[in-house]
Order: C-alpha cells, then structure tokens, then sequence
C-alpha cells in the first residue's frame, strides 16, 4: 500500500476540491493512458486495486506508471462516539485528483491490450475516466 514514508504534520484538515488539474495533463512517459474527467479522493486501496488489475491483464509485458500518490491523511472517528473531543485517528492515505489529472500511463504493449488494461484499471477507480493516446505518425 502506498502512503509516505515521513510527514510534517500528523493529520490534515479536509480541503475542497476546485478547479481543474494544472499539472499532470499530457502524456509524459508511456503511449497510452486514463485521464480523470472528475474530482475525487483516491484512496491507496483503490489504486493499488486498479494497479493490479492492469498489470495481470497486460501479463507483465510493457511498463506501468502511476502518475499521483496518495500523500493525504484521511482520518476518521469510531461509530457512535458523541461529537467533540477531537478529530480521530489517521485510517488512510488518499490522493486529491482534479478533472484532467493523468492517473496511470502504459507503454511497450499493443493498442488493444492497454485500452482493456486500463479500462479494468478505471473500473476499480471512484471517478468517469477517458482513455487517452499519443497521435502517432504513420
């Protein structure tokens, strides 16, 4: 599971998600990729699921990237504890991803295989994807 080795403050405070991606948009490594068409959290359960399922499809050929990381603390406090006194334990780590954020990226296998590769991937994710391609001249 994914989640930082070290950070500066134990928890953080919730945030909102506006606004589209600025960075993370193009195509950097691989030939093929998912982009995200909406806002969510992304939790390191989730992407390691979506991780796993390109990776068997593909049959280790091609390489894999994974283009966020989830760096954010999400905490949560047990059932039925009255309000107040305090925000509860850290349970996950989760990524913040904005509508045009790049997730995954694939290269070194045929067309076919990395559309169904990521579209497995995209299907254990909480967000609408697009699958998305460098234009090859021909």
């Amino acid at each position: 599971m994914l989640q930082p080795k070290k950070t500066k403050y134990k928890k953080k405070q919730k945030g909102r998600i506006r606004g589209n991606s600025k960075k993370g948009v193009s195509l950097s490594r691989g030939s093929y990729g998912i982009k995200s068409l909406g806002s969510s959290w992304i939790s390191a359960r989730q992407l390691e699921a979506a991780r796993v399922a390109a990776t068997r499809y593909m049959k280790r050929e091609g390489k894999l990237w994974i283009n966020i990381f989830p760096d954010k603390p999400a905490t949560k406090k047990p059932q039925e504890v009255r309000m107040g006194k305090g925000k509860g334990p850290v349970e996950f780590w989760v990524a913040i991803v904005k509508p045009g954020r790049i997730l995954f990226e694939i290269d070194g296998v045929d067309f076919p295989t990395a559309k169904e590769a990521l579209r497995l991937a995209a299907q254990k994710l909480p967000i609408k994807m697009k699958f998305i391609y460098k234009k090859f001249n021909l």
